[in-house]
């Protein structure tokens, strides 16, 4: 099995359509296909029940879907640490859910300009690690949202979103110009793996006590999110202002804090080229959208994900925001 239809069997597993996929993996429809039967006949099993409507794992796709990730995410930290070992000039990004298009495309630009000879390799976590990949060591900085355990983490708010309840266009509250918690407290509300950060799952169940709310789907990633509110009738939260599939929309939610978008990196010992990262998305978040970054809550300290991390505590003994780090 190589790792490539790995990858490509996970993209299935996760999108349960072809063609979304094959989207995602930016290919077609037919050859992915192909690359899935290959992998069928290598194993002598069938991985999916196919329909006109899309796709179902079998037991035993089930099964090398758990395999399938846990081999992926070894293979990207062998990866990492031959990197590390060479010395080679890159940074390895993590990115979850929006948090890379709300950055926009200049920042990309601004840094390749500022550093033409690194290279920049992408690693996109879904839900289980809201730190993409920060926390496991697999990447260097994170654009991802908070509250997680930010033990050993440092973080700067980018930038702050008002979230709304998904829900389906035909539902009896999807006309209003907002609701309220209790508005939807009896609803199936999807649920995060087994396992992930406990603060993570408390914001998005909008409550201390997740395990309270009436259970729905278990999902990974967006795509399953917004798809288990078309086809179960769940309900879960989102940022304000995204675009949705036909037949969702975004109900403005009245008593639920905002979402926040943070920049995150290891606290100790930062690389010159973190420094550098952080500080440029920073300050292109700053001159892009400066009315969306809440203000720093008084009393809280580096350790609160919500707080803003000062520069001088961040990166002790470095250069100020206005110098230049090569």
């Amino acid at each position: 099995m190589e790792l490539r239809t790995l990858r490509y069997f996970v993209s299935v597993a996760e999108e349960l359509h072809f063609g979304r996929a094959a989207a995602r993996l930016r290919m077609t429809q037919p050859p992915l296909s192909r690359a899935i039967q290959r992998l069928e006949t290598d194993l002598g099993c069938a991985l999916l029940r196919r329909s006109p409507g899309g796709v179902a794992l079998t037991p035993a796709g089930a099964l090398l879907y758990e395999e399938a990730r846990a081999l992926l995410a070894q293979a990207e930290r062998a990866r990492a640490r031959v990197v590390a070992a060479a010395g080679a000039a890159t940074v390895t990004l993590g990115t979850l859910a929006d948090s890379v298009e709300q950055t926009g495309a200049a920042l990309a630009a601004a840094f390749r300009d500022r550093h033409p000879g690194v290279r920049v390799a992408v690693r996109e976590a879904d839900f289980a690690d809201p730190t993409a990949g920060l926390r496991a060591g697999l990447v260097d900085v994170a654009l991802t949202r908070a509250p997680f355990a930010s033990d050993g983490i440092a973080t700067h708010v980018l930038g702050s979103d008002p979230v709304g309840v998904v829900l389906r266009a035909d539902d009896p509250l999807a006309g209003r110009d907002q609701v309220c918690l209790a508005d939807v407290a009896d609803r199936p509300w999807f649920r995060f793996p087994d396992g992930t950060d406990p603060a993570w799952q408390a914001f998005w169940a909008a409550t201390s006590e997740p395990e309270r709310r009436r259970p729905g789907p278990v999902v990974r990633t967006v795509h399953e999110c917004l798809q288990s509110v078309l086809w179960s009738g769940s309900v879960g939260l989102a940022p304000l202002g995204h675009a949705l599939p036909a037949g969702l929309t975004v109900v403005p939610l009245t008593d639920a804090p905002p979402s926040r978008l943070v920049i995150a990196w290891r606290a100790e010992r930062p690389t010159p080229l973190v420094r550098s990262f952080v500080r440029m998305a920073a300050d292109h978040y700053r001159t892009r959208a400066p009315a969306r970054r809440p203000p720093t809550p008084a009393g809280r300290g580096p350790a609160d994900p919500g707080a803003r991390v000062s520069w001088a505590a961040a990166f002790p003994g470095r250069a100020s925001m206005g110098q230049r780090v090569v």
